[in-house]
């Protein structure tokens, strides 16, 4: 790569591989079938229409051509989503299921939907089932048989019609139960637990050398998926946070030293809280995981709130629900608790803040009236339909992922990367953290919007 103030060139760059079905099974045919979206006349397939293996993403399209950060060299590169012009699976022996796994999350029915239409109306695929139950549903349940005409309405509905269930995760018996239905094309609708499970099967399937292809597709309300733009139901999250912000200003508006509390989704990365604290502007706190804070001593949470309790009569704290989880007191048992899913469980820092709070005021303001209101909406948020931004993203989500199955490609992602759909090898996507960078502009932004401190102890 060569800099300059008035051209740059890229030589070469190092792109990722994604595994293709005839990599690791030399007994499939590699007899490909013509795309049936070039005879769709809905589709105008001019040049440049079907991909091929030349178009790439770009992981960084930020460069610094001074040469003070460099960029990876040589730079890191995904194949571009898409259609492509010659595809490895017949449609007519096509067997596709698809699978919903962890917790609720906007959008979850509008996938299912648009996977099945699009398998049905641009591939001429039949046979689409869907799996009940997450992972436990593939040995524990018969499939459903799904068609556009039963998934019609599905994208206006919250949650997920197939459900959902956490843990149940036994690879033997999920493979067996696949290859015993004879599903030949499989595509996981989960955040990254969900996604660990699909690298698992993937590599049993390829243990198996299975006639197989599996595709994740990343759902997480937090946002907390690396390496992709954003995770689906996240745009319509944040809109709703909007509204329990609003009631918490209110109520803390209306109240003699009122102060409202809520609490948001955010276990790892503390998106949701940042993205609802900016685009709200009544916020005077957001606390995430990324920061650590403390509530006693100068600079601490306490003194703040009561320098904005003095100056404003009222404040507005919002608390993602992974944050100061290190100072919550646990018991030993609570230490080592585990959810179904093999994570941590978290204790209500939203509950914790409030008592502390109280305490506090009752402390070292005994005869001065007090008032806090806690606002949780977490369920509110994760059972909505989603907006129409994250309703047009599902979609195109969906189709990417066909687009990439029906080619052959398996263990794979599909995701934006710089606003351009890419496909991903899933380990990389089950491993890779969304951590909200409390260096860059957006963070400080937050901070210039609350005037909040640092909480950094002189």
């Amino acid at each position: 790569m060569s800099n300059s103030s008035s051209s740059i060139s890229i030589s070469n760059v190092q792109l990722q591989h994604i595994t293709h079905l005839t990599n690791y099974n030399s007994q499939i045919q590699t007899h490909t079938h013509t795309n049936p979206l070039a005879f769709n006349p809905f589709f105008r397939t001019f040049p440049g229409f079907f991909l091929t293996s030349s178009d790439i993403v770009l992981r960084h399209n930020v460069l610094d051509l001074s040469g003070t950060f460099p960029s990876p060299n040589p730079p890191l590169a995904y194949h571009r989503a898409g259609p492509r012009n010659q595809i490895l699976f017949d449609p007519a022996t096509v067997r596709a299921a698809i699978v919903t796994c962890g917790g609720l999350c906007p959008g979850m029915n509008t996938v299912i939907r648009e996977l099945v239409v699009g398998l049905w109306e641009l591939y001429g695929v039949r046979e689409i089932f869907g799996i009940k139950a997450g992972y436990r549903g593939f040995y524990s349940y018969d499939p459903v048989r799904l068609n556009p005409k039963m998934v019609d309405d599905w994208h206006k509905r919250g949650g997920t019609v197939l459900e959902t269930s956490r843990g149940g995760f036994d690879l033997k018996k999920i493979v067996d139960a696949i290859q015993n239905h004879g599903f030949n094309q499989l595509y996981i609708i989960g955040g990254d637990g969900t996604m660990r499970g699909a690298v698992e099967i993937f590599e049993e399937l390829k243990q198996r050398k299975l006639y197989i292809s599996v595709v994740g597709i990343p759902k997480t309300v937090d946002n907390d998926v690396g390496i992709i733009d954003r995770s689906f139901g996240f745009q319509t999250a944040v809109e709703m946070a909007q509204q329990a912000i609003n009631a918490a200003h209110v109520e803390a508006e209306s109240a003699v030293n009122g102060i409202g509390l809520v609490k948001l989704m955010g276990r790892s990365t503390g998106h949701i809280a940042l993205h609802a604290t900016l685009s709200s502007r009544d916020v005077d706190c957001c606390l995430i995981p990324e920061i650590d804070f403390y509530l006693e001593g100068k600079g601490g949470l306490f003194e703040f709130l009561q320098d904005r309790l003095k100056e404003m009569g009222h404040a507005v704290l919002v608390v993602a629900e992974g944050a100061g989880q290190d100072i919550i007191p646990r018991t030993e048992s609570q230490k080592t608790e585990k959810d179904e899913s093999g994570n941590p469980v978290f204790l209500d820092v939203g509950g914790w803040l409030k008592s502390e709070l109280k305490n506090w005021w009752s402390r070292d303001h005994p005869n001065e009236l007090f008032t806090i209101k806690y606002i949780d909406p977490t369920y509110m948020i994760r059972a909505v339909p989603p907006n129409a931004t994250d309703n047009s993203y599902c979609t195109l989500l969906a189709h990417s992922a066909i687009h990439g199955v029906m080619a052959g490609y398996t263990g794979f992602v599909c995701g934006p990367i710089n606003g351009n759909y890419a496909y991903i090898p899933v380990d990389e996507i089950a491993k890779a953290k969304n951590k909200v960078d409390t260096r860059d502009h957006k963070w400080s932004w937050v901070r210039s919007v609350s005037n909040q401190p640092d909480f950094i102890r002189s």
